[in-house]
């Protein structure tokens, strides 16, 4: 029976702040073995029986990304397929809407492993056999999720109750879901034996789900059915991707797939399992990843301590050094520092709350930003001035477009541009360079082989990024 691993890629994760940013989301953290999060969740999937495919549902705009990303590992040329969203609507509606595109392409008995595309499994032969358990479940008609055998009273997890005259096979009934406990409830329930952290991880059949979503969560199914035919799907050899309608998604109701069907539903039942889980929810978490010295200190990139204990840094620019603290979280990036103590690493998250409300950059976009074509990053930002550094991948293009307000001079550093300049194309080499005044039509293009990289210095009153105006776009992204 085929299989098609279903990759989550939503959230921000504000916890991982200032390396995760709405822009720059957790998922593609990478790790210190060079990896990132998504990556690791594909070559999961990928390396899973009987596969047919690998569908990810991810925001619009992080579509060329993702598929970067993917490029990057994908070495068998697995089939890929995308679900876009224009914004988020949580888990039930991304699952539903998978399940319908799967059920057109794979029909009713295909089955579905959801997964999240930020966590993290260590123990990949224990998972594989998990998930051969729960195919066999899920071929029967239930819901299945995963139960992560605890360690510890966890109170930042929600529980899976199992019940305990429930046994399915290597299964479990699930006689309930319970909400994240305080510490002595999380205590009583590692005692009981019958609880299991609740990993977000789900096996269904696209049939069965899709029924039961009619009978529990018909108002989600509804929305997202006609959210589902007014979509447009493209799909090429091996490839296929739903953009979803913006008007119809605004309408599907904003509910977890916990809330809108598992805890509904009277046909759930869990794989209690050990596969090395973190949901790596916190930079505490992050930290365990690198190995400690003798004084329990953990370090990623160049650091000097002293009469330090217990600390995590990670930088990658410059040098670090601590000087006779303990337990502090450190992470530096180009444009932002963190400091916290190990015990408050869980309220990150307001200072991401506090710089959205101020409208401050810094929780949306890293100074390197990410683009179809390539990136851009920001090394200088002055009074009515910008210096910006530009990597055009090979083939690529950016959009033609115009300013309004901003006139901007392009110099090549490496590689060789094609450049439209209003009625004139020219082609620079490296060292050569050509201005563009405001409001005149341009574009850049990379017609080789090696990325292009130019320095760009921008002058004018506004040097906003939403004085772009494009008239022609190769990645859908035109204004008029």
């Amino acid at each position: 029976m085929q299989l098609i691993p279903v990759i989550l890629s939503g959230g921000v994760g504000s916890r991982l702040w200032p390396v995760s940013r709405e822009a720059h989301p957790k998922p593609f953290m990478t790790l210190p073995d060079g990896q990132n999060l998504i990556q690791k969740t594909f070559l999961r999937a990928a390396g899973l029986e009987n596969v047919a495919e690998i569908l990810t549902v991810t925001n619009r705009e992080l579509l060329f990304k993702t598929e970067d990303e993917y490029r990057a590992i994908n070495d068998v040329g697995l089939p890929q397929g995308y679900i876009l969203e224009p914004f988020g609507r949580n888990t039930a509606a991304a699952v539903a809407v998978a399940a319908l595109q799967l059920r057109r392409l794979y029909g009713t008995e295909a089955l579905m492993l959801v997964l999240a595309a930020d966590h993290l499994i260590s123990k990949q032969v224990a998972f594989r056999n998990a998930v051969a358990e729960a195919t066999q479940l899920a071929s029967n008609g239930w819901l299945v999720t995963f139960g992560i055998n605890p360690c510890y009273p966890e109170t930042g997890f929600g529980y899976i109750e199992a019940a305990v005259d429930g046994a399915l096979g290597n299964g479990l009934k699930v006689a309930r879901f319970v909400e994240k406990p305080d510490l002595e409830t999380a205590q009583a329930y590692i005692a009981a034996g019958n609880y299991y952290w609740n990993a977000g991880i789900f096996c269904f059949q696209v049939g069965s789900v899709i029924e039961e979503f009619k009978q529990h969560a018909p108002d989600v199914l509804e929305a997202v059915e006609r959210t589902f035919e007014s979509s447009r799907c493209s799909t090429a050899s091996g490839y296929s991707c739903l953009a979803l309608d913006v008007e119809c998604f605004a309408t599907v109701p904003n509910i977890s797939i916990d809330y809108a069907l598992m805890e509904r539903s009277r046909k759930v039942a869990t794989i209690p399992c050990d596969i090395g889980w973190s949901d790596i929810g916190s930079w505490s978490a992050v930290s365990e990843l690198t190995p400690s010295d003798e004084c329990g200190n953990r370090f990623d990139g160049e650091v000097v301590a002293y009469g330090a204990q217990n600390n995590f840094v990670t930088t990658e620019n410059r040098l670090a050094a601590l000087v006779g603290v303990e337990n502090l979280l450190v992470v530096d990036t180009p444009d932002a520092l963190l400091i916290a103590h190990k015990d408050h690493a869980q309220d990150v998250k307001h200072v991401v709350t506090r710089l959205k409300a101020e409208g401050h950059a810094a929780h949306m976009l890293h100074r390197t930003v990410h683009r179809p074509w390539g990136t851009y990053t920001t090394l200088e930002d002055g009074d009515r001035f910008k210096i910006k550094r530009i990597v055009v991948k090979p083939k690529a293009s950016l959009s033609l477009q115009l300013h309004h307000h901003r006139s901007e001079h392009w110099i090549v550093v490496s590689g060789m541009a094609v450049v439209v300049n209003d009625e004139q194309e020219l082609m620079l080499n490296t060292n050569e360079s050509t201005f563009i005044r405001a409001g005149h039509k341009h574009r850049l293009r990379n017609p080789g082989v090696i990325d292009l990289v130019l320095i760009e210095v921008q002058s004018g009153e506004y040097l906003g990024e939403d004085d772009i105006v494009r008239i022609e776009d190769n990645y859908g992204r035109c204004d008029i």
